[in-house]
């Protein structure tokens, strides 16, 4: 975007300039004197530089003006857009070797039907069990409030009380019950959201299927928009943004299938409640959520465990948690993640606050895979150097960490 308020401004600028030939503007001399030298000093003032500088400030002014609105009205449609771009990114790997065999188009088909088809079984096969055993949860949340406010007073010796606890948030009956009014008056807009639900789908869809399919002609069309001397950074940026945020954002999803369909066998086996919600929250909470997922994860059917009718199912899932971290970590997640980027847990959990901040939910699912793509950039156009003072037992000086050159490449 700052590259086509550049390109205007200099359009502009070139566009008010004088003909080879022209008269040159009247001049404005201006005698001043350096406090330092004691030196005269000649300003010289030219109209015309005057007017190009006005307008080619205007012009900005004006862009900027025109990308606000554009932001502002257009934003759900530029957020669906970025969603469709992380997941043609995340497609690329299989798409990619896919279209070695068959067209890239045929290929994007295939895996976006192999996708669909996949949630459809699942859907099929544990749609009705994991909407019943979440309303069940849901419902089950004020006897577990009560379980554990009884463990608390009989602990802490207090006299904590759920009513109580409702009186201070501000709650009254009546008041939530004119709400649970309100929320029910709004019914008749269900099937406005469903509608909309299944646009917003079938848009999404429409724009992965096109980045994915469309990823080398729009790489080497935005590539010519540069000069010559540009044009090989610009096609690696492409390329090892996409390596880097497709293996970091691939990693997750196959690290959360892992972790989640592992935790349902686990949490059936051992007579869990709502064995599958609390799996797929496993799965989904330990995987996205970074450096404190996996203990928000495992808290909840922990909790669920000890105070369901056999405690030693809560001891179980505890167990069970830290062992799979531990295997995790030290077999086949350093495997999975080898080709993305590292995100340091806290770059991603200063991501994630920031991200929620700025643009709330949607602001905090992106920030991961976007702080990844940044530091993918971070690892090739920057250099790392060795510190003076830092030396080796031998007196030598230690190696450097890493120097990273800058690669090349060519538009294909």
């Amino acid at each position: 975007m700052l590259y086509f308020i550049y390109r205007l401004a200099a359009f502009m600028v070139r566009a008010l300039g004088t003909a080879e030939g022209e008269s040159v503007a009247t001049e404005q001399e201006q005698v001043t004197s350096d406090p330092a030298t004691g030196r005269d000093i000649t300003i010289v003032l030219q109209t015309r530089n005057v007017w190009r500088v006005s307008f080619a400030v205007i012009g900005v002014i004006a862009v900027a003006l025109f990308l606000k609105f554009i932001l502002e009205d257009g934003g759900s449609v530029i957020f669906t857009v970025l969603i469709s771009w992380f997941a043609a990114i995340a497609m690329a790997p299989a798409v990619d070797r896919m279209s070695r065999r068959m067209p890239r188009g045929v290929a994007t088909i295939l895996v976006m039907v192999g996708f669909g088809l996949f949630v459809v079984l699942f859907t099929l096969a544990f749609g009705q069990l994991l909407l019943d055993q979440v309303v069940e949860l849901i419902s089950s949340l004020p006897e577990l409030l009560d379980a554990v406010l009884l463990w608390v007073n009989e602990r802490f010796n207090l006299a904590l009380d759920r009513q109580a606890i409702i009186d201070s948030v501000g709650l009254t009956t009546e008041e939530l019950t004119n709400l649970a009014t309100e929320v029910g008056g709004q019914a008749l807009g269900i099937l406005g959201s469903v509608l909309g639900g299944v646009f917003s789908v079938f848009t999404f869809g429409l724009f992965t299927f096109y980045l994915s399919a469309d990823a080398p002609r729009f790489r080497r069309w935005l590539a010519t928009l540069f000069p010559p001397r540009a044009q090989s950074v610009v096609v690696n940026v492409w390329d090892i943004t996409a390596e880097k945020t497709g293996g970091y954002i691939s990693a997750r999803v196959i690290l959360a299938f892992l972790n989640a369909s592992t935790t349902a066998i686990v949490f059936l086996i051992i007579g869990m409640p709502n064995w599958l919600a609390l799996s797929i929250w496993t799965g989904i909470v330990a995987q996205f959520v970074p450096t404190i997922g996996t203990y928000i994860a495992i808290t909840l059917p922990v909790l669920v465990g000890l105070l369901s009718d056999n405690p030693t199912v809560g001891l179980l899932a505890l167990v069970w948690g830290i062992a799979y971290q531990q295997v995790e970590n030290l077999t086949f997640e350093p495997r999975i993640s080898a080709r993305a980027v590292n995100v340091h847990p806290a770059v991603a959990f200063g991501s994630v606050l920031m991200g929620a901040a700025l643009f709330g939910v949607a602001g905090a699912f992106l920030a991961v895979p976007v702080s990844a793509m940044l530091l993918a950039l971070l690892d090739i156009y920057t250099n790392r150097y060795e510190l003076e003072s830092e030396r080796t037992a031998d007196g030598e000086r230690a190696p450097p960490s890493s120097v990273e050159a800058e690669p090349t490449s060519t538009v294909s």
